[in-house]
């Protein structure tokens, strides 16, 4: 294995450092003041004028679905040479946007990238790519333990040369943005079909009648507007027959090619959100002075900033390794190590915020710095694409399996 940037993830790194630097950074208070002025209006459910006047820039300098791997639609990168592109735009957590690299686009584009037909790829995806819509996954569902899909209980039943969709899902991200025209719903055509063939999945666009945001769900506060997290009720909902991915009781199929790469990309960006909050540590302890002399002077400080070091470098190893193995032998053969970072990354950047935030004082926990909304961010992302638990049972199996 060798970790070292290929000349062209370099090149590109540098450019997205500059981007960063030149757009992003100095734009962060500007990012709240626009979302303070939509809840002033009365309306937090509405693009940001900074986003969609990024958007261009990024395009125009050659940083744009850098995420697609070894694709025409892409920028040809594989999952090695994206890493370290997406932990730099992991450091802001609103920047994937800019450069049309966040969920649940991405997991979605490639969805249609490998499944869809041509008919879909024209309606769906090449809008997606172009960033002129966004798009959201319906999956998890209120009345049952969604983190095994097989309890899923949303019906798609075919009727002529269509398919009608009932069912409650919540925690669709994404459904809360005015640009988000389709869902890809997740649900089952066969309940009779063995285990793992029973689930479909469909395209939904958003103003299909019969579609209905119950509400939105915030996390720890935070609203996450105008992207949003929201509860949707599907009653009797008829899309066309030609909307089914890959074909009948594939969702699994699906699913799985789906959340791999997903997976490994939220670790990518925590590996940044980790590192952002360590420099706000640093910078802090060395400004500070508490009890005679600087917290950086503090061995209790000093512990954990050289902690935080190991553990962001172990998991940027472990992420490498799954994006590698992806690459060379692919997602199957990765399973194991992109179970393990799904766990590993979350939580150890949920312990280096924690710690900024102890440094900060109470300037930690309010929204004068970003570590409070990262923390509650990360927090999610526990739960979201399957939680530690199933996780970890997931890399217990494997390696008990070595021993049978």
């Amino acid at each position: 294995m060798d970790f070292s940037y290929s000349p062209k993830t370099q090149a590109l790194r540098e450019r997205v450092i500059a981007f960063m630097d030149a757009h992003i950074f100095p734009n962060e208070k500007r990012y709240d003041a626009e979302q303070a002025a939509n809840t002033a209006s009365g309306n937090r459910w509405q693009p940001l004028p900074l986003i969609e006047e990024l958007k261009p820039k990024a395009r125009a300098a050659g940083l744009w679905n850098l995420f697609l791997p070894e694709s025409e639609y892409g920028a040809g990168l594989s999952n090695q040479e994206y890493a370290p592109l997406a932990e730099l735009m992991g450091r802001v957590l609103w920047s994937s946007e800019v450069f049309n690299c966040s969920a649940p686009d991405t997991g979605n584009m490639e969805v249609l990238v490998r499944y869809g037909t041509p008919e879909q790829k024209k309606r769906w995806l090449e809008p997606l790519l172009a960033g002129e819509i966004r798009s959201g996954f319906a999956m998890t569902e209120p009345a049952v333990a969604s983190s095994d899909a097989t309890n899923i209980e949303s019906s798609i039943r075919r009727d002529g040369d269509d398919y009608v969709i009932n069912g409650r899902k919540w925690w669709t991200s994404g459904a809360g943005d005015p640009r988000c025209k389709v869902l890809i719903f997740m649900g089952k055509t066969d309940p009779e079909a063995p285990r793992h063939s029973q689930q479909s999945m469909i395209l939904v666009p958003m103003d299909t009648p019969g579609v209905k945001i119950l509400r939105h769900l915030p996390v720890f506060g935070w609203d996450d507007a105008p992207h949003g997290h929201m509860e949707i009720d599907f009653k009797d909902v008829r899309v066309p027959a030609t909307n089914m991915l890959l074909g009948e009781g594939r969702g699994f199929e699906i699913a799985q090619g789906r959340l791999g790469p997903g997976r490994i990309h939220h670790c990518m960006r925590t590996i940044g959100v980790a590192e952002r909050a360590l420099e706000f540590m640093c910078k802090r302890a060395t400004t500070r002075v508490a009890f005679g002399k600087s917290i950086a002077q503090h061995t209790v400080t000093q512990e954990r900033i050289a902690e935080a070091r190991c553990m962001i470098e172990q998991a940027r190893l472990l992420t490498l390794k799954a994006a590698w193995m992806m690459d060379a032998a692919g997602n199957k053969s990765a399973k194991a190590e992109i179970a393990m970072i799904k766990v590993v990354a979350p939580n150890m950047a949920l312990q280096v915020i924690d710690w900024a935030m102890q440094v900060h004082g109470a300037a930690g926990v309010c929204e004068d710095f970003p570590l409070a909304g990262n923390y509650a961010a990360v927090r999610t992302l526990r739960f979201a694409d399957g939680p530690d638990e199933v996780h970890r049972n997931a890399i217990a199996k494997l390696e008990l399996g070595r021993y049978a």
